[in-house]
């Protein structure tokens, strides 16, 4: 069967396509876009459906949409229960009125598609299928937790032989997702997008308010729990974009960031023991809290752990083509790499240079030219294969630096134009990684955990080392990306050190790069000094290009 996946409910619209059970594209719509997140996630964007990327994910693989068998769309309006607290109050019947017409704005999108092929999936059930249907295993456990689906929050149950069953599920309003979310807005950032900032913020805090958390937010020993009612402006004072952080800020969110660990370890001891399973997968915006997944790794029931690398909203594009998939009896090979999107050919992308009038070089061996660039502390703007699914850069589209420069991580905060508690993130080859990073499972080709770096390598790679000690480690293997492996060692040759700073190529407020053009605006805007593109380099001139940019601002001083 051809089935083609749609999230375009909330945030991160998206789009899959999966041809006899087997992966074949996935992207979202920011991308093509370029507008972070790409809608608001407010009632009256549901209408929106992400055109480009179910276009370009029909386009790869030689299809029309009257080509298809089945759409799955990861949202089921029958299933929205009015008025239950948790629902958006500024229009959610709109919400759901915008998604039963989902058929009719899909055949409107896309000429050709027939409406009554287009099957609703529950959202937490296509969160779950995206990451156990694309474990590296059978049959599993799964758990999902976000902000909300149709009326609920949290999914917990099994996969057996491709089948679902459902154990435990969490009604609104509690939500371990919008107690996130509220927290992220009380601190002054942007809801349901800068919740990665609150968890690094987290870092620099101690939990001071367990005990008034906890109040609100527990389990209930059924596979459920509690989460509503907290007062967050009694803890810690509300924020106001730009305003300074405090330190009751940061041991806020390091109280939230505890009772979200603890409530998540508590769930998933129910649901093992419920389901005997060895394995689990996680899914969900709650999965992409890289410190809580360690610490279910580390102190959790489970053998293993696999989390979707797009465990967002976007992977529930994904998940619903899967669970469709499934249904019908066809399960393909397990996720592998998570370049999914698009790609372009040495051809293609020397045209493109060859229009844009730039000066350009083809050498003997990239590798070693960028990792000799790297030596020399140069920042590279990396643009190679397929772009990724998902939030994080995988050495597809990426920014790198030398690790062993504290200065560097300032550096590139400034670059892309983020606050500078943030920490970027270090890529080792895999075979190296054990004696450098522990704790967090290994190897790690997503960069969804975190890891303790030893001892002996803080020091020496202390740009990627977060303040509490630990690193966001993706791991490289060489029969997957053999080019930057061999780029990996080709820098450790001439340092001495196996790892390199790996951050998403883009600045702040905008999406990820996606295409050559996208590469090309921001080498040209950023102080980037090196872009590989394909197996090209453009090179900024030397007179123009910086070690350090300036210190940080007063107020970036103060966070702590």
């Amino acid at each position: 069967m051809r089935i083609l996946g749609i999230n375009a409910v909330f945030h991160d619209p998206a789009a899959a396509l999966v041809v006899d059970g087997e992966i074949v594209a996935a992207a979202e719509e920011e991308r093509f876009s370029r507008r972070k997140h790409g809608k608001q996630a407010v009632p009256f964007s549901t209408w929106e459906q992400p055109v480009q990327a179910a276009a370009w994910c029909l386009a790869q693989a030689g299809l029309s949409a009257k080509d298809l068998d089945a759409v799955g769309y990861s949202y089921d309006p029958a299933l929205v229960e009015p008025g239950l607290p948790g629902h958006d109050p500024s229009g959610e019947e709109l919400r759901t009125e915008f998604a039963q017409r989902a058929p009719l704005f899909l055949k409107s999108a896309l000429p050709g598609l027939d409406p009554g092929i287009v099957k609703f999936v529950r959202h937490h059930v296509a969160h779950a299928a995206s990451a156990a249907l694309a474990a590296p295993f059978g049959d599993c456990a799964v758990l999902v937790a976000d902000g909300r689906g149709e009326s609920t929050s949290y999914l917990a149950g099994e996969y057996r032989d491709g089948r679902f069953k459902e154990l435990a599920a969490q009604r609104l309003p509690h939500s371990l997702g919008l107690l996130y979310e509220d927290l992220t807005e009380h601190c002054g950032f942007a809801r349901s997008s800068d919740e990665y900032k609150v968890m690094a913020l987290a870092s620099y805090g101690k939990p001071e308010f367990l005990d008034e958390l906890c109040e609100h937010v527990h389990v209930t020993g059924d596979g459920g729990f509690r989460a509503a009612g907290v007062d967050l402006a009694a803890l810690a004072p509300r924020r106001g974009p730009g305003e300074e952080l405090t330190q009751r800020h940061a041991d806020l969110a390091a109280s939230v960031q505890k009772v979200l660990e603890d409530i998540l370890l508590e769930l998933t001891d129910w649901l093992h023991e419920a389901t005997g399973q060895r394995d689990l997968a996680l899914a969900g915006g709650i999965a992409l809290n890289c410190v809580a997944n360690s610490r279910l790794h580390a102190e959790g029931p489970f053998d293993r752990i696999w989390v979707q690398p797009a465990a967002g909203d976007a992977g529930t594009a994904l998940g619903a083509a899967l669970q469709l998939a499934a249904e019908a009896g066809e399960r393909g090979a397990p996720m592998g790499d998570a370049g999914l999107g698009r790609g372009w050919t040495d051809d293609e992308l020397e045209e493109i240079l060859i229009k844009a009038k730039l000066p350009y070089e083809r050498p003997d061996d990239l590798a070693e030219t960028v990792a000799e660039a790297l030596a020399n502390d140069d920042v590279i703007a990396w643009f190679q294969g397929r772009a990724e699914f998902g939030p994080r850069a995988l050495g597809h589209r990426s920014l790198l630096a030398h690790p062993g420069r504290k200065a560097n991580l300032e550096r590139l905060n400034d670059v892309k134009g983020r606050e500078q508690f943030r920490p970027v993130a270090p890529m080792v080859r895999a075979e190296r990684a054990a004696e450098i990073f522990t704790r967090g499972p290994l190897p790690s080709p997503y960069m969804l955990f975190v890891h303790d770096v030893a001892e002996a390598w803080r020091d020496r790679i202390p740009a990627v080392t977060h303040v509490d000690g630990t690193a966001r480690v993706q791991t490289v293997e060489e029969r997957e990306n053999p080019v930057l492996a061999r780029m990996l060692a080709a820098f450790e040759r001439r340092t001495g050190v196996p790892v390199v700073i790996n951050t998403s190529l883009n600045t702040a407020g905008r999406p990820m790069v996606d295409s050559p053009r996208d590469a090309l605006e921001c080498f040209g805007s950023a102080p980037i000094d090196l872009l590989a593109l394909g197996p090209f380099v453009l090179r900024r001139p030397r007179s123009t290009r910086t070690t350090r940019t300036g210190a940080a601002s007063p107020e970036e001083k103060e966070v702590p």
